[in-house]
Formats: C-alpha cells, sequence, structure tokens
C-alpha cells in the first residue's frame, strides 16, 4: 500500500502518462465499505497487470452545484477522502471540476474527452448503479458497447448488502444526521469522523468547570442533537472528549455548534484544526433547571465517555488509539 498519493488537481489539463491506468469514476463521499469493494477490485486488476490504480473524483460534489441552497452533508472532506483512497490502495486521483459543462457532456464525449484522452484508461471498473454523463444517460451498457471502439475493458462490481440492507453515501448520510453513529460505522467499516477548525465560543462551558473548543465543520453532515463519546485527533494524537451538538438550550439558546470537551486536557485549542471521531450517542440534548443541574449531568457524561473509551464499546473495529 502506498504511504502516498499522486493527486492531478484538474484532469481537464493533464498530460499525464501513465501506465495501464486501470479507473474508477464517482464521488466516492464516505469510502465506504461498498466503494473499498471497487477499489480493492481496481487495485487488483491494476496490481495484475502492472498497471496504475486510478480514481477519477469530481469535486465540487454535484449536490453543491445542482442544490447549492441544500447543505451537501458531506461524509467526507476532499483531504480525508484522499487520505482514505491511498489506504487502500489507489496511487492516483484525477480530479474533475463539476459545473454545468461537465454536466452537459454526453456520455460519448465524457468517455472520449476525459476518460480516454486525459486519463488514458486501459480498462474501467465500476459500480453496479453507475451513471454519467448528461441526464445521467451513460451506465454499464453503454460502456460494454463501447470497449472495442475506444480500447478499454470494463468491469462491473455487484453491491454490497450489510444485514440486509445495500451500503451507499444516502444511507450512512441518514444514519449519521439520525444520530445512529454505531449504525454508520458498521457500513463505513470505520467510525464517523469531522474534520474542522476550532472557532472562539462563548466561554460558557470554562464557567461550569468543563471548557470546550467549538468546531467550524463546513460542509459536512452533523449528527443529530445530544452528547456522544468520541475522540478528538490532534497532531496525530487522540484524545478522548465529550461532544454537544446542538443549541445549548440551558445556558444560550443559539444556532446548532459542535462542542468538544477533550478529557484532562488543558491546551488553548483556537485556530487549531482537529478530528472529532464520534464513538457513540450517549443522550440527547435537553434543557436543565439551573447550571448546577447541567455540570452535574456532565460529569456524568464525562464519566461515560471515559467508560466507552476504555473498553471501545460502540465501535466494533480495531482497537482505538488511546490519548
Amino acid at each position: 500500500m502506498p504511504m502516498s498519493i499522486k493527486l492531478i488537481e484538474d484532469v481537464a489539463r493533464t498530460d499525464e502518462r501513465l501506465a495501464d491506468v486501470v479507473l474508477t469514476v464517482g464521488s466516492f463521499d464516505g469510502v465506504h465499505l461498498g466503494h473499498k469493494r471497487i477499489l480493492d477490485e481496481v487495485v487488483s486488476i491494476a496490481k495484475s497487470a502492472t498497471g496504475t490504480p486510478a480514481v477519477l473524483t469530481m469535486r465540487p460534489h454535484p449536490r453543491q452545484v445542482f442544490s447549492p441552497e441544500h447543505p451537501p452533508n458531506l461524509l467526507t472532506s476532499d483531504s480525508k477522502k484522499i487520505e482514505l483512497l491511498a489506504r487502500t490502495g489507489i496511487e492516483v486521483v484525477f480530479g474533475l471540476t463539476f459545473d454545468e459543462a461537465t454536466a452537459a457532456l454526453d456520455p460519448f464525449d465524457f468517455i472520449e474527452q476525459i476518460v480516454v484522452r486525459r486519463c488514458r484508461a486501459r480498462h474501467l471498473v465500476v459500480g453496479h448503479d453507475f451513471r454519467f454523463g448528461k441526464d445521467a444517460a451513460g451506465d454499464y451498457e453503454f460502456l460494454v458497447a463501447a470497449q472495442r471502439q475506444f480500447a478499454f475493458e470494463v468491469t462491473q462490481v455487484p453491491p454490497l448488502f450489510i444485514e440486509g440492507e445495500r451500503v451507499s453515501s444516502t444511507l450512512i448520510r441518514e444514519q449519521v444526521l439520525q444520530g445512529d453513529l454505531e449504525r454508520a460505522a458498521l457500513f463505513l467499516g470505520r467510525p464517523y469522523a469531522i474534520e474542522g477548525t476550532v472557532i472562539p465560543g462563548h466561554g460558557i462551558g470554562a464557567t461550569l468547570g468543563f471548557p470546550t473548543a467549538n468546531v467550524k465543520s463546513g460542509s459536512a453532515a452533523i449528527p443529530a442533537q445530544g452528547v456522544y463519546a468520541a475522540q478528538v485527533i490532534l497532531d496525530g494524537t487522540a484524545h478522548p472528549a465529550a461532544i454537544n451538538i446542538g443549541i445549548a438550550p440551558t445556558v444560550r439558546q443559539s444556532d446548532v455548534i459542535v462542542e468538544a470537551h477533550l478529557l484532562h486536557f488543558s491546551e488553548n485549542l483556537l485556530g487549531r484544526q482537529i478530528e472529532v471521531v464520534f464513538l457513540k450517542r450517549l443522550r440527547p440534548e435537553r434543557k436543565f433547571p439551573t447550571r448546577q443541574a447541567l455540570a452535574e449531568q456532565i460529569q456524568q457524561d464525562v464519566a461515560a465517555v471515559g467508560h466507552c473509551i476504555s473498553t471501545n464499546r460502540g465501535f466494533s473495529g480495531p482497537a482505538l488509539e488511546k490519548g
């Protein structure tokens, strides 16, 4: 597995000549277990042919172009997606600017201009529901019919089902938004996480004895309001944390924010980039009669976080690093 990955920012401008490119195309938001089945096939075929395993992915996400008034609720940032793709063995990522012109390309032009001329693909690997080109008119059957003309091969990968449900970004997004982080982790193959910059808050948590870092998370899908056991990754080190998502009705009542209280931690995080790795939803957000009652509940939440981290409860995967 390569430790790094080659990123070609604009596929429409590249003249890169890579050996026997095995390519898959898609947004790959979340890089979940269903995606991994496709990516594993790309890497396997490339390895057997001494070729180059590659991904062509669109930026920004099509939802941001067609529905700019609605938040895209992305499962992964661009940087996290690249990191996760590298972990699967993908060696090259082509970036395709998704705009009105890209969306208007008919399937034939998309294959000729992007896949063949720019990516120089010799083998295409696609999922069961792959669609491309104007009005999503291109599909697997189109690619099979075009194989001889464009001198590439095509492989279709069947969907992945876990506990009777087809793994998809849409399904995982719904689970995240509902606060079912344990279920989301089952389909992602890892705990759900968001990245963001720590921004100034009101300092109310500190007055209660539990200082928090407010996280600005951009277009990420934010779990349902409530309190979560989590780990905060800071400079590569994991720290146990209690996360509150909501309006803090006891003390503030404002727009929904993500607040992280790191256990046994006293450094100033303002302006720093962190990753919040969610493990388990502890309780819904609720209003308390007094600040004292709120502080007592937070103390219980912190204890629950410590227990969750120590047992890795809520995450059926490899043991997580202890901070």
